[in-house]
């Protein structure tokens, strides 16, 4: 089975005989990030399988068929053969995430076609979520989705929490909520320390979501809907303290 990697619109034929590095360093040298490992991730043929390896100490990736049905947690140590037509790989270091397509000619699983939900609740498995969650996914996953294929950066909960309107107090509960619906229904690396979660739990949360295809790029008219929404409540809120002012005046 042949293979190439795809990264920012670059494209690398593998060689069954070597190895392929991927990280700060190596065959394909990602980006000069300090948050990333020198070596992250190996690509290997041995047992007539291509393997995926992260060899790194820190740095995990999320991992998906092309279709986002089958998705793996790829920690520190661990390996995963490469059996699908498409594979794509996120990886958060620092502040920026990273998306890589890994394509073979002759797949040893075909996935099923997966129907993404148009819907007010969206599903994933067992788990649903309300328009004002799926809201909150998609203001932290909004510059992966405008820009699949490259880089972006993730935003602060702040700068999320000003794109949906809302007070920081509330998208950080509502933050809570997604991660906890998720943590329990088996998706990892949304829990750990305070200090784990302040850190990387917006990014893995982005990288799951994108991954199972839990929101997709069409998904983003959502966002501009609803800012559209809070310019018009704010709006009409301004133009009733101005009245009531004026009506003070006149008092």
């Amino acid at each position: 089975m042949g293979l190439q990697v795809e990264f920012c619109g670059e494209w690398y034929d593998l060689d069954e005989a070597n190895p392929f590095q991927i990280g700060r360093e190596g065959d394909l040298e990602v980006d000069e990030n300090p948050y990333l490992h020198r070596r992250f991730l190996t690509i290997n043929h041995h047992d007539g399988l291509w393997w995926l390896e992260n060899v790194g100490s820190r740095l995990s990736a999320t991992v998906s068929d092309g279709e986002g049905n089958v998705q793996a947690w790829l920690a520190p140590g661990a390996r995963l053969p490469l059996v699908f037509a498409h594979t794509t790989v996120l990886f958060t270091a620092g502040p920026t995430t990273y998306e890589l397509g890994i394509v073979g000619d002759e797949p040893t699983f075909t996935s099923a076609v997966n129907e993404h939900t148009e819907v007010g609740e969206t599903t994933i498995g067992p788990v649903t979520f309300t328009e004002s969650q799926k809201l909150l996914i998609l203001s932290l996953a909004e510059p992966v989705l405008r820009g699949r294929g490259s880089t972006a950066s993730i935003p602060t909960s702040a700068d999320a929490a000003k794109r949906l309107g809302w007070s920081i107090t509330r998208f950080n509960r509502k933050l809570d909520n997604v991660c906890e619906k998720l943590s329990r229904h088996g998706v990892r690396g949304l829990r750990g320390g305070q200090q784990q979660l302040a850190v990387n739990r917006r990014a893995r949360l982005v990288e799951h979501s994108v991954a199972s295809r839990l929101v997709v790029a069409a998904d983003l008219e959502l966002l501009e809907k609803n800012a559209e929404e809070a310019a018009a409540a704010a709006a009409e809120e301004a133009a009733k303290a101005e009245q009531q002012t004026e009506t003070a005046s006149v008092d």
